[in-house]
C-alpha cells in the first residue's frame, strides 16, 4: 500500500471514530498513563536511594587521605594537611553529585524511550485486541443487513463464552425467531383470510350464475337464490368485522375508561341468548359479581361475547357452560368453562390461530374462525392474562385476569405460565 492510500485509509479510520478506534486510544491512554506512573514512582524511589550532597564528606576512605600526610616534611604545616583533606573530600562530592545527576538523567531519557516505543507496541496490540473483543458485533452487523422477510431463517449461532457479547447475539437470534415466527403467521393469516373472503363471493357467483342460467326462473328459485347471497353476504360481513377487530385490538385498547366487566357479561349473555337456535340444549349458569376495571369498552365486549359463544358453539347436546365473574385485591378477572368434545393440551395453542379450529380445520361453517383470535389480541391489547385449559373430562377452561384500576401492575407482568404462551 502507498504512503498516499495509508494516509487515505488513516484520515477515513479517524473520521469516522469507529469503535475499534475509541477502544484502541482508550487502551493507549491507559497505558501511556500507567507507564507514567510508574516512571514517576521510579525516578522518586531512584533519586532517594543514591546519597545526596550532604553526606558524602562522612566517613571518606582514609587512603584517599593519605596523599595529605605532610608529617614527614621538614616543615610541618597542621593546616596545610587539613586543607588537603578539605580538597579531598570536595572531590569525592563533586564527583558523586555528577555521577548521581548523571544517573537520573540517564533513568529519565532511557524510560521515557522505552515508554514511546511501548506505547506504539500497545496501539497496535489494542488495535488487535478491539478487533477481536469486536469480531462478533460483525457478525451481528452482517446478519442485521442481511435479514429481511425471505431471509429470517438466518441466524448468528455465536459460540464462545457466555459473555455481553454472546448474550447479545442469542438476544439478536431470538429476536429474528420472533420476527420469522410474526411474518410467518402473517402470511398464513393473509392466505387464510384471501380464502375466507372469496369463499362466500364464490358461493354468491354460483347461485347467481346458476339461478340466471335457467330460461324460466320461478319466484322459488329467486328467493332461494336471494337467500343463499345473504347467508354469503353475512358470513362475509362477520369475518370484515372479526378483520376490523383483530386490526384494532393490535394498535392497543385506544379508549381505557372506568367500566364493569360484570355488566358487559351480563349483556352478552343476553345477546347470545336471544340469538341461541332452538335446537341447542346447553345449560348456562352465570355467576356475576361486581368485577370493575379500565379498559376498551367496545373491545371487552367482543371478548366477552367470543368467549361465551365459542363455549355454546362448541359443545354437546345436554351440555354446560359456567359464567363467573369477580375481584381479588389488584385484579378483576372473567371465567368461562363448558363441557365439550375432549381436546389434547398440545391442540391448545392452534385454538388462538386465526381461522383455526380444535378439530385442526381451517375455518368453520358456523363461523370464520376468528373468535379466540380476537380473545387473545384483546387480551393483549389490556396487559391482560389469558388461560387457558383443557378440562380432562372435555371442554375447556378460560380464565382472563385485568387490572383493576389504572396503575395497577399489568396482570401480564406476572404470567408465568399459561396453555397459550406459544400462541402469540
Amino acid at each position: 500500500m502507498s504512503l498516499a492510500r495509508l494516509l487515505a485509509a488513516t484520515r477515513a479510520m479517524l473520521g469516522r471514530r469507529t469503535v475499534r478506534l475509541r477502544l484502541t486510544l482508550l487502551y493507549t491512554v491507559l497505558f501511556v498513563s500507567a507507564g507514567a506512573a510508574l516512571l514517576g514512582v521510579t525516578y522518586v524511589l531512584v533519586a532517594q536511594s543514591l546519597p545526596s550532597d550532604g553526606k558524602v564528606a562522612v566517613g571518606v576512605d582514609p587512603k584517599l587521605t593519605d596523599i595529605c600526610r605532610v608529617s614527614d616534611a621538614p616543615a610541618f604545616d597542621p593546616n596545610l594537611q587539613a586543607k588537603c583533606k578539605a580538597l579531598v573530600a570536595a572531590g569525592i562530592q563533586a564527583g558523586a553529585a555528577t555521577q548521581r545527576d548523571d544517573t537520573l538523567r540517564n533513568l529519565l531519557i532511557y524510560s521515557l524511550l522505552a515508554l514511546a516505543a511501548m506505547t506504539f507496541v500497545a496501539a497496535g496490540l489494542g488495535w488487535v485486541v478491539a478487533g477481536r473483543v469486536l469480531r462478533p458485533l460483525h457478525a451481528i452487523t452482517a446478519a442485521a443487513q442481511r435479514a429481511s422477510q425471505d431471509t429470517l431463517g438466518e441466524r448468528i449461532a455465536l459460540t464462545g463464552p457466555d459473555d455481553e457479547l454472546k448474550q447479545l447475539a442469542d438476544t439478536f437470534d431470538a429476536m429474528l425467531a420472533r420476527l420469522d415466527g410474526a411474518f410467518d403467521a402473517q402470511r398464513r393469516f393473509v392466505a387464510n383470510a384471501s380464502h375466507e373472503l372469496r369463499t362466500p363471493l364464490t358461493l354468491m357467483r354460483a347461485a347467481i350464475d346458476v339461478t340466471l342460467a335457467k330460461p324460466d326462473r320461478m319466484p322459488e328459485q329467486l328467493e332461494a337464490m336471494a337467500v343463499e347471497v345473504r347467508g354469503a353476504v353475512d358470513r362475509s360481513e362477520a369475518l370484515i368485522d372479526g378483520l376490523l377487530t383483530l386490526a384494532r385490538s393490535d394498535r392497543g385498547a385506544a379508549a381505557r375508561e372506568p367500566l364493569d366487566l360484570a355488566a358487559i357479561v351480563e349483556d352478552a349473555l343476553d345477546v347470545a341468548a336471544a340469538h341461541r337456535d332452538e335446537d341447542v340444549h346447553v345449560t348456562v349458569d352465570a355467576a356475576l359479581a361486581d368485577a370493575p376495571t379500565v379498559g376498551d369498552r367496545v373491545l371487552l365486549e367482543r371478548l366477552a361475547a367470543n368467549l361465551i359463544d365459542n363455549a355454546i358453539a362448541y359443545n354437546i347436546p345436554g351440555g354446560w357452560v359456567r359464567v363467573a365473574t369477580g375481584t381479588t385485591e389488584s385484579t378483576t378477572f372473567l371465567e368461562v368453562s363448558n363441557s365439550g368434545a375432549p381436546i389434547a393440551p398440545e391442540d391448545l395453542p392452534a385454538l388462538f390461530e386465526p381461522f383455526r379450529r380444535h378439530d385442526g380445520r381451517a375455518g368453520a361453517p358456523a363461523g370464520v374462525g376468528l373468535g379466540l383470535s380476537i380473545v387473545h389480541a384483546v387480551a393483549t391489547a389490556h396487559g391482560a392474562r389469558l388461560d387457558a385449559r383443557a378440562r380432562p373430562e372435555g371442554g375447556l377452561e378460560m380464565a382472563l385476569v385485568l387490572a383493576r384500576s389504572v396503575g395497577a401492575p399489568s396482570p401480564a407482568d406476572h404470567q408465568l405460565t399459561t396453555s397459550i404462551g406459544t400462541a402469540s
